[in-house]
């Protein structure tokens, strides 16, 4: 078996992550790790996948691009060479969502505020709210959050929320 990333962005539509997912099947490909998201009126799918090794990362590319639903995509096979098992930092500890008004550079505050606590970042979602009119914009992190700094990280999370005029919001995961 190789272990390969899987990348593909193309206009969203209705049973993507299903034809997808069953070819993949179908190829004896197993999905690890993967994302799925839409962006605007496009949509992205990322997956690490173990393959037979007679599956060529040309081959699998080519076999995708002929899926109807894949029409007009961005299909990208190529070796993944690094270990796709997890580091204790990927371990999700808390989920923290802030909203409200599009605020402009949100993301690299909060991010910025994230890498002072020593706080990994495993996802990151962020998105303008459809029907928000100027722009209710949710942003949800899955962290991964020391101990030792947990009180802090989120107390200046609230904070920064709270001077921007947007709500805040966590929850503690099982560790």
């Amino acid at each position: 078996m190789r272990t390969l990333l899987v990348s593909i962005f193309c206009p969203d539509r209705a049973g993507l992550i299903a034809a997808i997912s069953n070819r993949l099947f179908e190829l004896g490909a197993n999905l690890g790790d993967a994302s799925f998201a839409v962006l605007g009126t496009a949509a992205e799918f990322t997956a690490i996948c173990s393959v037979p090794d007679h599956v060529g990362d040309a081959d699998l590319k080519d076999d995708l691009s002929r899926l109807a639903e894949l029409a007009g995509a961005e299909i990208s096979v190529k070796g993944f060479g690094l270990d796709a098992g997890h580091a204790p930092s990927a371990h999700i500890t808390h989920v923290v969502s802030v909203g409200g008004g599009d605020r402009p550079g949100l993301v690299a505050a909060l991010a910025e505020l994230f890498a002072g606590f020593k706080v990994n970042i495993v996802r990151m979602d962020a998105q303008t709210l459809p029907g928000s009119g100027n722009g209710r914009y949710v942003t949800r992190f899955a962290l991964n959050i020391p101990t030792n700094s947990v009180n802090a990280c989120l107390a200046a999370v609230a904070n920064t929320a709270g001077e921007l005029g947007l709500t805040c919001s966590w929850t503690e995961e099982k560790r």
